[in-house]
């Protein structure tokens, strides 16, 4: 009863998927909505194509509705992006996708994570919160944004092993 009124919340059962190669035009629009200098369909293409970066979508029904973005690099990883779509935010589907892909990346040997997150993005540091990670570290004026305003960020960790 409860897992039936969970997914009528989120409007269905979600999956988080390996992406694929045609999966980039959708990532691309997802990236674009929701950050100031979203990333490009050749950029998701070339980040498809390479060993060291795990992409992951979350399907809801048949669309597309997020993604996460992770490059590997021997038992260390960095999370580039997470993104869901606006209209179904605030629902805990961010978190599966997160737990989901951080799962596949302990099982690719993964120990550590690490990611940066722009300081005043409440809802993103409470899914990192969340998550598992602990801030780190900060890095001043790390993110710029289109009006030339620049944003703290703030690097976080944690440890899967």
């Amino acid at each position: 009863m409860m897992r039936s009124l969970l997914e009528w919340w989120r409007g269905g059962a979600a999956a988080v998927e390996p992406a694929s190669l045609r999966d980039a035009p959708r990532l691309a629009q997802l990236h674009g909505a929701s950050f100031a200098h979203g990333w490009g369909e050749s950029e998701f293409e070339a980040m498809l194509s390479e060993r060291n970066t795990l992409i992951h979508r979350l399907r809801l029904r048949r669309k597309t509705i997020g993604f996460a973005v992770s490059r590997i690099g021997a038992d260390e990883a960095e999370i580039l992006s997470v993104a869901v779509e606006a209209s179904h935010r605030g629902r805990g589907l961010s978190r599966t996708l997160l737990m989901t892909h951080l799962g596949h990346l302990a099982g690719r040997g993964v120990r550590t994570i690490f990611l940066e997150v722009e300081e005043n993005n409440q809802p993103a540091r409470r899914l990192y919160d969340r998550g598992g990670f602990v801030v780190v570290g900060r890095r001043e004026r790390y993110y710029k944004q289109p009006s030339g305003e620049q944003l703290n960020a703030l690097l976080m960790r944690r440890d899967l092993s």
